[in-house]
């Protein structure tokens, strides 16, 4: 049995480049990945948080390091992908997981705050996936992007208006480059997580709001970051993942199959 769970989710030989992997969903996906034989490359701003999960994945006998990077640039993206080359040698798997919210009310949002969450939830991502999409391209091997989208990418939420519209593009998006690359053996998914402990939470999560999640969740409870490892490793793995492409694999304790 080990043998064949190895075959199907092991990811011995892989480079995956976890972009937010300083965060705190991100960061335990990296864990699970590191943890199934890939070096993990932890993309971010903190080089203090990617040391300690480093530590961890370490302890654990995984291996990876941390790149620093204003993901929010082109050039900071091209550089980001000759970095990993250079020390690693290839690159096999892709996340898109920075992302930035705000309660703003509707009508008090500014054009300024509304194209500064659209420019880092959807056009970071698009210059990301354009970036390392074009290089699995030009390698003629099986890749897999991983963009992370949101329930409220699939159905409105009060208060995180533009989230929700950036998060919904991402899905989106995350469709048509899968229409687009299937017949290259590149697989581009969105996972898409319910109600977790993540940092862009904690502006729009008060106790009424928390409330207001849990009557609205089967399970009664926040999810616990490492409860996406096996949904990332089922969509990283080009053996267990084969035939996924343009999927939302929903994580979310039964929030979405919810309704009065």
């Amino acid at each position: 049995m080990n043998n064949y769970l190895t075959n199907l989710f092991g990811l011995e030989g892989k480079v995956a480049v976890v972009i937010g992997g300083t965060g705190e969903l991100c960061g335990t996906m990296a864990e699970g990945l590191a943890a199934a034989g890939a070096e993990v490359v932890l993309v971010g701003r903190s080089e203090e948080k990617a040391n300690e999960r480093l530590k961890r994945i370490e302890a654990a006998g995984g291996r990876g390091y941390f790149a620093q990077a204003e993901v929010g640039k082109r050039e900071a993206l091209n550089d980001l992908l000759d970095s990993v080359i250079a020390q690693s040698g290839r690159a096999d798997i892709l996340i898109n997981g920075a992302g930035i919210n705000s309660p703003t009310p509707f009508v008090e949002i500014t054009d300024e705050e509304f194209l500064r969450i659209i420019d880092t939830n959807v056009v970071g991502v698009m210059r990301a996936c354009q970036i390392f999409g074009n290089y699995f391209l030009s390698r003629d091997v099986p890749g897999s992007i991983i963009n992370l989208g949101s329930i409220s990418g699939l159905n409105p939420l009060s208060r995180v208006f533009t989230y929700s519209a950036s998060k919904a593009a991402v899905h989106n998006l995350t469709r048509n480059l899968a229409r687009e690359w299937a017949d290259r053996d590149i697989r581009v998914n969105t996972l898409v997580p319910g109600f977790f402990p993540a940092e862009q939470n904690k502006s729009v999560l008060d106790e009424a709001r928390v409330a207001e999640i849990l009557r609205h969740t089967p399970s009664s409870r926040f999810g616990n970051p490492q409860e996406l490892i096996g949904a990332t490793l089922l969509l990283a793995s080009n053996n267990a993942g084969s035939f996924l492409t343009g999927t939302e694999l929903i994580v979310d304790g039964g929030f979405q199959a919810m309704t009065i």
